[in-house]
C-alpha cells in the first residue's frame, strides 16, 4: 500500500494529458475528474492502525463531548488509533470551587475508551493553563482583618456630674438659671449626683432661662448628631432646644426639638441630620423658662455619626513567628558552635501544641554575646515609637537574657533594647512594651544574648508589635514564600490523589508535567509575572524549581509501579535552546530523586517548518535515553491560500517527520505518536477533513507509519 501515496502525481499526469481532447461521443467511456481519482487513491488506504509496527501508540486528542456522543466521529478514531487523550478534562474542570475534586467526567471518559480497546493518555496533571486559578489563588491568599471600627457615634461631649468640673455646660445666668448638684444617690437610676438648674419664675420668653451645653467641634450641614439624656423636673415642663455657635450665639430656634421631662426619670434619646439652619454650631441651648420648677439633667452625652468609623490606636504587627515551619527569613543565630538551632517535636511547644525552636548554648562565654539569638523584624524603628515583644519562653535551667538593639543582625547598636528577659524550666509568657528613644531607633533586630547560661532556650510565638495610633484600619496579613509553598504542595498532591484514585486502573501513562519552560528565556521556567489571566496558575512562582519533582513523585506514589511518566513542551523544533533547557530541567529532577520516563514534543508545525531543526530536536531528545513521543502533531498551511499543491506539501511534512522519527529515535525509545487532532472545520491541520473524507495528509501518514 505504500506505493499509493506516490501514485497520486502519476495518475494526475495522466488525466492531465488526456483532459484536451475533442468531443466524443457519449457511448464512450468518460474520465472521472482528478479530484475524483485522487481521493479513491486515498480512500483505497486501510484504517491507520494497519500501518503502524508493533508496540508503537498511535494517539489523537479528542473533545470531550464529542468522543462521549459515541458517533461516528468516535467510531473513527476508535478504529484508527490506539491511544487517546481528551481535551477538557483537566484542574479547572475536576477541582471545585472549595479544593474538591469531581472525577465523574474523567471516569466516564476512562471506561468508555478502554472499553472499545483503546489505551488513555492522561494529560497535563500540573499545568499553567487550564487551572482552577480561583481556589488555588485563594489558599495563599492574605488574611484580611478588617478595620476595628466601622461605623460608628463618636462622642463629643459626655457629662455626668460626678465631679465639680463644668467644662461643658453653663447657663445663661445665675439668678434666672441657678445651678448646683443633687445629693449623692439622688442622680439617674439612684445613682452617683445630678445637675439641677431652677428657673424660679415664669419668665416673658422661655429663653430667658437657659442651660448651654456645650461641645469642641462645630456641626457641618448633612452629619448626624444624637442627644441623650436623663431628666426629671419638681412640675412637668418642655424644654425648646436652641442651635448657637457659641454660649449665648443664638443661630436658629430649633436643634433637637422640644424635650419633656416629667416627675420621674426618663431616658430621652434625639437624632438628627444637620442642616443649613444648624450647621457650624457647637452649643445647645435648652430653654427652661416656661416653667418654674427645678430641673435635675444626668448622663448628658451628644454623638456625632463616623459612617467610616475610627477603630482606635492598634498594636500592628511588624514580625512573628510560631516556628511551625522552617520559614527562617526572620531569625538566625549568631554562631551554629555557640547558638545552635534546632526545633522540639510537634506537640512539645507552648501549651503542648506544635514546635518550638531550640537554641543551645552549650558552655558559659566570657560574653553573654557570644551566643545569640537575632529577630529581625524589618522596618527600622523611629525614635518616640511605642514597640512591644510578646513571646513564650523556657530554658533547661534558669537563665537570664539581655536584649540588645541591632540594626541588622550583628550590626550592635545598644546593649538594651527590651531589658532582660528571665527565663525558667516552665514556659512563661513574655510582654514588654517599650518606647524608642534615640539610642534604640534606626533598629531592626533583637539580639537575646544566651551566653551567660549554659542551656537550651526554648522560644515560641515570637511576634513584634508597634503601636499604630490612628489604627483599626484594615490590616493585611500575607502568607510567608514558606506558607505558601506548604499549602500548594498540599492542593497539588491533593489534586494528584484524587485523579490517580479513578484512573489508575486503566491509565498507563501520564504527562505529569506540560510546558514548563519560557519562550523567551529557554533555560528558565515560565512565570506568571503581574498580572496572570484567569484560568492560569505558574506552581513554579511558588514552589520553585523543585514543583516538578514533587509532581513526578506523588504521580508515581499515587499511580501504578510501571506508569510510563513524560514532561511535555511545545515549541522545541523552532527553539532549539529550549528543547536544551527542557532536557537540563529533566536532569535537575533526577538529581533531585525523581525519576522522568520520556519527553512528550508537541508538534504544532507548519508546511515551511526547518526541517534541519526537526531532526536536530529528534537527535537530542533520543541522546537523552528518554522514551521520545511525538504528541500534538499538526502541520499548518500558513497565511497562503489553500491549494491542492500546498495540502500535498503539507502530505510530505506529516511523512517527513515519521520518517526522521524512524530515522534519528531508536526503535526502542520510540513510544508513539499522536496527532493533534483527527478531524478539521476547514482544510487546515489534521487528516481528514470536517466531512470525514480523507486528506492526502491521511495517506502520507499511513506511508509513515509503514515506512517504521
Amino acid at each position: 500500500m505504500k506505493n499509493i501515496y506516490k501514485m497520486v502525481w502519476m495518475l494526475a499526469l495522466i488525466v492531465g494529458a488526456t483532459s484536451c481532447a475533442d468531443y466524443t461521443d457519449l457511448a464512450y467511456v468518460v474520465e472521472k475528474p482528478v479530484s475524483v481519482e485522487q481521493q479513491e487513491a486515498i480512500n483505497a488506504y486501510n484504517e491507520l492502525t494497519a500501518y503502524k509496527v508493533e508496540g508503537l501508540l498511535l494517539g489523537t486528542k479528542v473533545d470531550l463531548s464529542n468522543y462521549m456522543g459515541q458517533g461516528v466521529n468516535s467510531r473513527l478514531v476508535n478504529s484508527n488509533f490506539t491511544e487517546i487523550e481528551a481535551v477538557g478534562i483537566s484542574h479547572g474542570t475536576i477541582v471545585q470551587a472549595d479544593g474538591s475534586s469531581v472525577t465523574t467526567d474523567l471516569e466516564s471518559f476512562v471506561e468508555t475508551s478502554t472499553g472499545v480497546g483503546l489505551s488513555v493518555h492522561g494529560g497535563g496533571l500540573v499545568a499553567n493553563n487550564n487551572q482552577n486559578s480561583t481556589y488555588l489563588n485563594a489558599t495563599i491568599a492574605p488574611t484580611i482583618i478588617p478595620a476595628s471600627g466601622g461605623p460608628e457615634w463618636e462622642e463629643q461631649v459626655n457629662l455626668d456630674f460626678e465631679t465639680d468640673d463644668a467644662t461643658g455646660y453653663q447657663s445663661n445666668d445665675a439668678t434666672a438659671a441657678a445651678l448646683s448638684f443633687t445629693a449623692d444617690g439622688e442622680g439617674a437610676g439612684g445613682s452617683g449626683r445630678a445637675l439641677v438648674v431652677t428657673n424660679s419664675a415664669v419668665r416673658e420668653n422661655d429663653w430667658e432661662s437657659q442651660l448651654f451645653v456645650t461641645f469642641e467641634t462645630p456641626t457641618e450641614e448633612g452629619d448626624v448628631y444624637r442627644l441623650r439624656m436623663d431628666v426629671r423636673a419638681d412640675a412637668a415642663a418642655t424644654m425648646a432646644t436652641q442651635a448657637q455657635t457659641a454660649p449665648g450665639g443664638y443661630k436658629h430656634w430649633d436643634f433637637f426639638g422640644a424635650i419633656n421631662a416629667t416627675t420621674e426619670w426618663t431616658s430621652i434619646e434625639v437624632e438628627i441630620t444637620v442642616t443649613a439652619e444648624t450647621s457650624e454650631c457647637n452649643t445647645i441651648a435648652l430653654n427652661l423658662g416656661n416653667t418654674a420648677t427645678s430641673y435635675y439633667f444626668d448622663n448628658i452625652v451628644v454623638d456625632k455619626f463616623n459612617e467610616e468609623g475610627g477603630g482606635g490606636p492598634t498594636w500592628d504587627l511588624l514580625s512573628g513567628n510560631d516556628f511551625e515551619t522552617d520559614d527562617a527569613s526572620n531569625y538566625q543565630s549568631n554562631d551554629e558552635a555557640a547558638a545552635a538551632l534546632s526545633f522540639t517535636a510537634s506537640g512539645e511547644g507552648e501549651e503542648g501544641s506544635g514546635r518550638a525552636l531550640v537554641v543551645t548554648n552549650s558552655a558559659v562565654r566570657e560574653n553573654d554575646w557570644e551566643s545569640q539569638l537575632f529577630f529581625n523584624f524589618g522596618t527600622p524603628t523611629e525614635e518616640g515609637q511605642q514597640l512591644q515583644l510578646t513571646m513564650d519562653v523556657r530554658t533547661d535551667a534558669a537563665a537570664t537574657m539581655a536584649t540588645q538593639a541591632q540594626t541588622a543582625p550583628g550590626a550592635y547598636k545598644h546593649w538594651d533594647f527590651f531589658g532582660a528577659i528571665n527565663a525558667t524550666t516552665e514556659w512563661t509568657s513574655v510582654n514588654v512594651q517599650i518606647t524608642i528613644s534615640a539610642e534604640t531607633s534606626e533598629c531592626n533586630t533583637i539580639a537575646f544574648n544566651l551566653g551567660s547560661t549554659a542551656t537550651s532556650y526554648y522560644f515560641d510565638n515570637i511576634e513584634v508589635r508597634w503601636y499604630n495610633e490612628e489604627g483599626g484600619g484594615e490590616q493585611v496579613i500575607e502568607l510567608t514564600p514558606e506558607e505558601k509553598n506548604d499549602t500548594l504542595s498540599y492542593a497539588m498532591e491533593t489534586y494528584i490523589a484524587a485523579v490517580m484514585e479513578v484512573s489508575k486502573e486503566n491509565v498507563m501513562a501520564w504527562d505529569v508535567l506540560s510546558n514548563p519552560m519560557d519562550n523567551a528565556n529557554p533555560s528558565e521556567l515560565k512565570s506568571g509575572g503581574e498580572e496572570v489571566p484567569a484560568g492560569e496558575f505558574y506552581w513554579q512562582d511558588y514552589l520553585g524549581k523543585d514543583y516538578a519533582v514533587k509532581a513526578f513523585n506523588w504521580a508515581r506514589e499515587y499511580g501504578n509501579e510501571g506508569d510510563k511518566l513524560f514532561i511535555t513542551e511545545s515549541n522545541m523544533a523552532s527553539n532549539l535552546d529550549k528543547c536544551q533547557g527542557l532536557i537540563d530541567y529533566v536532569a535537575y529532577i533526577e538529581e533531585q530523586g525523581a525519576t522522568v520516563d520520556g519527553i512528550s514534543a508537541q508538534m504544532n508545525i507548519s508546511v515551511t517548518s526547518n526541517k534541519e531543526s526537526i531532526v536536530e530536536m529528534l537527535q537530542m531528545l533520543a541522546e537523552t535515553g528518554k522514551l521520545v513521543r511525538i504528541s500534538d502533531l499538526s502541520v499548518g498551511l500558513g497565511d497562503a491560500e489553500v491549494s491542492y499543491e500546498l495540502m500535498m506539501e503539507q502530505a510530505d511534512m506529516y511523512k517527513y517527520v515519521l520518517d526522521m522519527y524512524a530515522e534519528h529515535v531508536p526503535a526502542a525509545q520510540r513510544y508513539g505518536v499522536s496527532v493533534s487532532r483527527a478531524f478539521d472545520t476547514d482544510a487546515v491541520q489534521g487528516l481528514w477533513y470536517s466531512d470525514l473524507d480523507r486528506k492526502p495528509a491521511y495517506s502520507a501518514f499511513a506511508d509513515g507509519l509503514e515506512g517504521m
